[in-house]
């Protein structure tokens, strides 16, 4: 499912225009950007949590030429499903 797929199923649901449901969906995940931007945790309960997680740096190796790189420190957005998701997929 695509995001505009995803805002008309939404649209069609509430009964509302495609314009607001786009509007709010648009503005969802910006809060949930700004919030993960700062390091916080959002829980959607039984739907599921994103989170911020650091990677700490590391060693790799380039695959096309085999040489040792350095790979640095990082930080990575992570989602854990929540029970009542992974129940209905299941």
């Amino acid at each position: 499912m695509t995001k505009d797929q995803l805002i008309e199923a939404v649209a069609n649901k509430c009964a509302c225009s495609k314009k607001a449901a786009a509007d709010c969906f648009e503005s969802a995940l910006d809060v949930i950007t700004a919030a993960m931007q700062k390091g916080d945790k959002v829980v959607l309960t039984g739907f599921g949590a994103f989170a911020v997680s650091k990677r700490a740096a590391r060693q790799g190796v380039n695959p096309k030429t085999g040489a040792k790189i350095q790979i640095p420190a990082m930080t990575v957005p992570k989602f854990k499903a929540g029970k009542a998701l992974k129940d209905a997929v299941r």
